[in-house]
């Protein structure tokens, strides 16, 4: 007998009385980001917009959860937290498939708030829920992923994801967090570190960018610095043009993941880098720093970098 899986997008099964993670009677009500970094970063009380343009605040966004959920996901913080205190490091060295579980769950448990009120809306009006194929695969792969945390998940070959992190000479009490639903990355700079994650690229990104990669390996890197990272990775991330598959193997002892091969077409991976595009999005990841975009693009060759130059 193989390993159920809950696939809540199958029958759009987002009940408040369904567990977010193992489809199961739900017990409680947890928010998306931790209590202990909700308290420490005083987010409580903090605008978070949501994609229907909705505000609420940080400590609003909850998801249902079993008693089997709340066991493991109360383990994982508990590791996170530790890790996180003992700054980048520890991060580090952490097993990336922890970094990936948080990381996942913190975006997923968005998702599932944003379908939920989708739902909501359109049941408000007496018209049927349209959702894109493409993300709903997408999401569904991702929770498929994020069960890991409650059952035996074997990730054979590629991992699914690139998550990186480095050492940020960060100002005390830093805590900036950014994801971009639709293509899954992530990043948040907090403590004396930054990281950033595409959840479901297959490690494409890290190859895309190994060149800048390797420049600042092993360097401790400007707040501004780390920042132009985050804006290559959520720009390269918006040109990534594959829908990627995997193969799911359920068995008595484990579920075996395999991402299919990304480069079996003659068309790149990416499309085409257009610099002025890139410019916007880093023009927004500088904004503390009131940098322009004819600033950063006035020699359309050469992009302001504190990288490079």
């Amino acid at each position: 007998m193989s390993l159920p899986l809950f696939r809540p997008f199958d029958h759009f099964d987002f009940s408040d009385s369904t567990c977010f993670l193992t489809g199961q009677k739900a017990v409680d009500h947890i928010t998306v980001f931790p209590e202990w970094m909700i308290g420490q970063f005083g987010l409580s009380g903090k605008p978070f917009k949501m994609l229907d343009e909705r505000v609420v605040s940080y400590s609003d966004i909850k998801v249902p959860v079993s008693a089997e959920a709340l066991s493991a996901l109360g383990q994982l913080e508990s590791e996170i937290s530790e890790a996180f205190a003992l700054g980048y490091e520890a991060v580090n060295a952490m097993d990336p498939v922890k970094l990936f579980q948080w990381t996942a769950k913190q975006v997923y448990g968005i998702i599932h708030n944003e379908v939920r009120a989708g739902l909501r809306q359109q049941a408000a009006i007496g018209e049927p829920f349209n959702f894109s194929q493409g993300l709903m695969h997408k999401f569904g792969n991702l929770h498929l992923m994020l069960q890991s945390l409650i059952r035996p998940v074997e990730f054979e070959g590629v991992q699914p994801w690139t998550i990186r992190v480095f050492p940020v000479r960060n100002p005390d009490d830093t805590f900036i967090y950014r994801d971009e639903i639709n293509t899954l990355v992530f990043s948040l700079r907090m403590a004396d570190f930054g990281l950033i994650a595409c959840l479901q690229d297959n490690g494409e990104s890290a190859h895309y960018h190994r060149s800048i990669l390797e420049k600042v390996k092993g360097k401790a890197l400007q707040p501004e610095q780390f920042e132009e990272i985050c804006a290559r990775f959520f720009y390269s991330a918006y040109l990534f043009n594959r829908l990627p598959e995997y193969s799911v193997l359920s068995t008595d002892e484990a579920v075996y993941i395999e991402a299919m091969p990304l480069r079996i077409a003659s068309k790149p991976v990416f499309d085409t880098w257009q610099v002025k595009t890139y410019g916007q999005v880093l023009e927004n990841f500088w904004k503390p720093w009131g940098y322009t975009l004819f600033e950063i693009i006035k020699d359309p060759e050469k992009p302001m970098s504190f990288i490079e130059d």
